[in-house]
């Protein structure tokens, strides 16, 4: 079917309009390349006295067509590079024929449909807040492969290009305009298309053929080429620049790069050439592959409610108007935030008025470094202030739909705080716990409706985390689940959905990390060689460093009530290498950066550095390969994903991969937890795992479901 209408108007203006017949969004799919070739083949026969690009969507178009792009195999490159070639040349057909082509930008335009719009002479974009422009297929671990890795240079110059291009970066029309993409906005859109005809009509009448400006004689591109010396200065420290920013993991920057500066060097059909090699080799690639999955098919399916049983997937629940925080230290206020920055009303409790105001100084804060940097206005930053209500009066819950408990990780409290609140709640509200570990079954006993108890775990800080943990206790019902996941979509965040356990998902996960890294560094791997694998590996923080950051106190609390709850229940506790290296550093009083100083030691003036007594304290010995202090970090995490999927603590392999990168930091790149076990091959990825256990300890032994798909040869999936 035809992606393509070809319409001529009384003034001898062709138009062709964008309107994908086999989904809501205008794609670069093969039905759109059919019907570009064949309205380029129909217009060179005809006579016209320009063109019009505009689409019938509410967006212009959406990009690539990310399902052709995730089956592309290697064995399939050079039928794949032949495509895009041959899609660039109707592109590059369009900019060449002689007359005017103008660009009507109705909606988002970004990836290939920005690509698209860059081939026209002149661009117009509507002057709307849902209008978005840019390239953002380095996110999904691809370049731009439909010439924008060759115009955006040539438009703007390499140095105001490549911030478009390496990182993703989206405009708005106003924007865009003042960066010199577009040439016109307009208002309305019966006034774009005014604006695109008004175009043709001016730029139609002479014997002279429009030209791009990089077609035009004496053409010399913004700031010079690569050989201006300031542009070399620049690019000779640039690859150095960007493999230090993706420690190597990240294979699409570095292609950026290369597709743009070489490009920039030749004519253009040879740049175009150089563009696609780079897209096909980063389309076939394993990177490529997880990204995509994950960050698209995956986080989509999540958006659209997924994880929910079938019985309340179509369930509409009502927007959540005002939420109850209980507690108003650093999470409970940056929930708060974080709802009302979202047009949701928050009563922000705590035991006293000044710890509550403290809590909503939290935002103001915060709101204030955005003002300063010109992020936000002072409306908006008045508005969000005055849907934080602080108080220390339980009463002022009252008409809440929800309440958020985020007090400390004490059982009792807990109880306390959950029968207090629900004595003043409305019968349909709902009661959520923001722990990390306890189990919720338990805390629900504390409840007198545990159909209504459910867990949200959101991360620090919470306001700018994406993630929410949505746990289920026994007694939560699928009608409460339905309402829960609904709030999390509402407020911005994305929602997972565990089963009840000690720790869950992402708290028993990102402990293994934690203690891995602690652990190597007790048996006398030198600590910066510990934080180096972890950078190289891709994951944000280092252990030792995010330790600091979370406190060893708050572990030490954490380990002690799993002790208690198991002792109680006749289990044997769970124990680990690093306990007695946690146990050591409180005893030296360096229990974290709150303490003033943990595994780094943090100047007053001055960058945070590693603490110079850990080599005292923790002899280093011979070192390990530095792949196995890499992977011990990966495969500890991972191998704990597996159990929890095993359990049934996870419910799906997307929840457990989007968790794992969006909740506790396990690198983009792997495209999640169970995509590092699937790309590494399990059957290859059990025995390294047993390499590791035979090495380091039994903690990295296959679960019994990793040798099952070591045997089939199956990848984890939810298909």
């Amino acid at each position: 079917m035809k992606s393509i209408r070809i319409e001529k108007d009384s003034d001898n203006i062709v138009h062709l309009v964008l309107d994908n017949p086999n989904a809501s969004a205008n794609v670069m799919d093969g039905d759109f390349t059919a019907s570009l070739n064949e309205a380029v083949r129909q217009l060179q026969g005809e006579d016209y006295r320009g063109i019009i690009l505009r689409s019938a969507k509410s967006t212009f178009f959406a990009g690539g067509d990310l399902n052709g792009l995730y089956e592309a195999r290697r064995e399939d490159a050079e039928e794949f590079f032949r495509e895009c070639e041959a899609l660039k040349a109707d592109l590059r057909w369009l900019e060449t024929q002689g007359k005017p082509v103008v660009g009507a930008i109705n909606g988002a335009a970004l990836g290939g449909g920005w690509e698209l719009a860059l081939s026209c002479h002149h661009r117009i974009a509507l002057d709307d807040r849902k209008v978005k422009i840019g390239l953002p297929e380095v996110t999904l671990g691809l370049l731009p492969g439909g010439g924008g890795c060759v115009r955006m240079p040539r438009l703007l110059g390499l140095q105001n290009a490549l911030p478009y291009l390496l990182e993703g970066k989206q405009v708005s029309p106003q924007q865009a305009l003042d960066a010199g993409l577009v040439q016109q906005l307009a208002s309305s859109p019966a006034e774009l298309l005014e604006h695109a005809r008004a175009f043709v009509l001016a730029n139609s009448r002479g014997d002279e053929p429009i030209l791009q400006p990089w077609d035009q004689p004496g053409y010399r591109m913004p700031g010079g080429d690569p050989r201006n010396p300031k542009n070399a200065q620049l690019l000779a420290a640039a690859p150095a620049m960007l493999v230090q920013k993706t420690k190597g993991c990240f294979p699409a920057p570095e292609a950026i790069l290369c597709a743009a500066v070489e490009g920039a060097q030749v004519d253009f059909e040879t740049a175009t050439r150089i563009e696609s090699r780079y897209f096909v080799e980063l389309a076939c690639g394993q990177v490529a592959k997880n990204m995509i999955g994950t960050f698209w098919f995956g986080l989509n399916a999540i958006k659209a409610g997924a994880s929910l049983p079938a019985s309340v997937r179509k369930m509409k629940a009502d927007p959540v108007k005002k939420i109850g925080v209980l507690g108003a230290g650093m999470m409970g206020a940056g929930i708060a935030y974080a709802c009302a920055s979202k047009g949701v009303e928050a009563v922000l409790k705590d035991v006293s008025m000044e710890a509550a105001e403290k809590g909503k100084a939290y935002t103001q804060k915060s709101l204030q470094k955005r003002l300063e940097r010109g992020r936000t206005d002072q409306s908006r930053m008045d508005a969000i202030l005055s849907r934080i209500h602080p108080t220390d009066n339980t009463s002022d819950l009252d008409g809440c739909e929800l309440v958020i408990e985020a007090v400390f990780e004490d059982r009792q409290l807990k109880a306390k705080v959950t029968a207090e609140t629900e004595a003043i709640l409305a019968d349909s509200a709902l009661f959520a716990s923001n722990t990390s570990t306890l189990p919720i079954t338990g805390l629900a006993q504390a409840s007198k409706r545990p159909a209504q108890f459910i867990g949200l775990h959101f991360f620090s800080p919470a306001e700018k985390m994406p993630l929410v943990e949505i746990i289920c206790g026994e007694q939560t019902s699928e009608e409460t689940l339905a309402r829960a996941y609904a709030f999390v979509l509402q407020i911005g965040k994305t929602p997972i959905v565990v089963n009840d356990s000690r720790g869950f998902f992402t708290s028993r996960v990102f402990g293994c990390f934690t203690n891995e890294g602690i652990a190597m560094l007790g048996e006398g791997v030198k600590p910066a060689t510990i934080e180096n694998a972890a950078a190289r590996a891709g994951f944000p923080v280092g252990p030792l460093a995010v330790s600091d950051e979370v406190s060893l106190t708050l572990m030490s609390k954490i380990r002690q009530q799993t002790i208690a709850d198991l002792g109680s229940e006749g289990k044997s506790p769970p124990s680990h290498p690093a306990d007695r290296i946690i146990d050591h550093m409180l005893e030296l009083g360096r229990a974290g950066k709150a303490a003033g100083g943990g595994f780094y030691s943090y100047p007053d003036a001055g960058a945070k550095h590693l603490w110079k007594g850990l080599a005292k304290e923790f002899p280093q010995t011979e070192q390990p390969p530095f792949e196995d202090v890499r992977e011990r970090l990966l495969f500890a995490m991972a191998v704990e994903t597996i159990r929890c999927y095993e359990e049934g603590v996870l419910r799906s392999v997307r929840e457990a991969n989007i968790g794992s990168i969006f909740g506790i930091g396990f690198p983009p790149w792997t495209g999640g937890a169970l995509q590092y076990v699937n790309q590494y091959g399990p059957a290859t990825f059990a025995q390294r795992a047993r390499e590791l256990a035979r090495r380091y300890g039994e903690r990295f032994s296959p679960p019994s479901l990793l040798r099952q798909l070591e045997e089939s040869g199956q990848p984890l999936t939810d298909e």
